[in-house]
């Protein structure tokens, strides 16, 4: 039987450990920033990851969070073929909303 923390961790958010269930892991929500009128969302770090990356919220690009921190708007943003800030927030809501028919979330 597959884990079902094992997939698709990055969308489950936070929950503080009196309101989640045993099964849950700690996990992180994505959250969005604003910096010289650029919108980003965060992707939270998974435990191997050297850094967390940051999409672009309206276009598909993605830049790593040390440079966005650092340079805000004037990050370097490098093409994504398949995924921009929109769609990874898009994705997380999905994932939860699922979770939360299922009955996993308390």
């Amino acid at each position: 039987m597959e884990n079902p923390d094992a997939c698709n961790d990055r969308y489950r958010p936070n929950i503080p450990r009196g309101q989640r269930q045993p099964a849950f892991g700690a996990h992180a929500a994505f959250w969005e920033e604003t910096r010289d009128g650029i919108t980003v969302v965060v992707e939270p770090k998974p435990h191997w990851a050297e850094d967390m990356r940051v999409f672009h919220l309206e276009k598909r690009e993605y830049c790593r969070y040390t440079d966005w921190a650092a340079n805000g708007g004037h990050a370097r943003f490098y093409g994504h073929i398949d995924t921009s800030g929109d769609d990874v927030m898009m994705g997380a809501r999905v994932m939860i909303a699922r979770e939360i028919a299922d009955g996993l979330w308390d």
